[in-house]
């Protein structure tokens, strides 16, 4: 299965941020969202950064209540992971499980058209795993 099928099943809806918003903006997102990162985008959809629970706690630890109010472009991660529709679930996981990310935005000529997510992957994975268990066990009875 492909990065794309994953969108068109679960959407391309993506959170961003804009580079001059608090830290404390993209807190309220990440909360309000029930998610685990928002992305840092430029105009015309380009990525600056991604700032992920991770790296908030980073913050806190390192600057205390204080980050809050410092722009996500001080906290975020700037050197960002990203993939492409075309790539598989197994390409995207050996890209998390390599760079230790959740999370992928998802590129197509240089601008953000969608995120996945490790629990995205791991759910299409199971599902492909549980669909050749079928067609064996069809197989063997038939």
């Amino acid at each position: 299965m492909s990065v794309k099928a994953i969108l068109n099943e679960k959407g391309r809806q993506v959170v961003t941020v804009d580079p001059q918003a608090k830290v404390r903006q993209a807190v309220a997102l990440l909360s309000e969202n029930r998610i685990g990162a928002v992305i840092i985008v430029k105009p015309g959809d380009k990525i600056a950064g991604i700032l992920t629970e991770r790296d908030v706690v980073a913050a806190m630890a390192k600057f205390g209540a204080d980050c809050l109010d410092k722009p996500v472009t001080a906290v975020m991660w700037s050197k960002v992971y990203s993939c492409t529709e075309e790539m598989t679930i197994n390409d995207i996981m050996e890209i998390m499980n390599n760079m230790r990310s959740r999370h992928l935005p998802v590129e197509k000529n240089g601008r953000l058209v969608g995120i996945v997510s490790i629990g995205d992957a791991v759910r299409h994975h199971i599902r492909a795993i549980e669909h050749e268990a079928e067609q064996i066990k069809a197989y063997i009875a038939g």
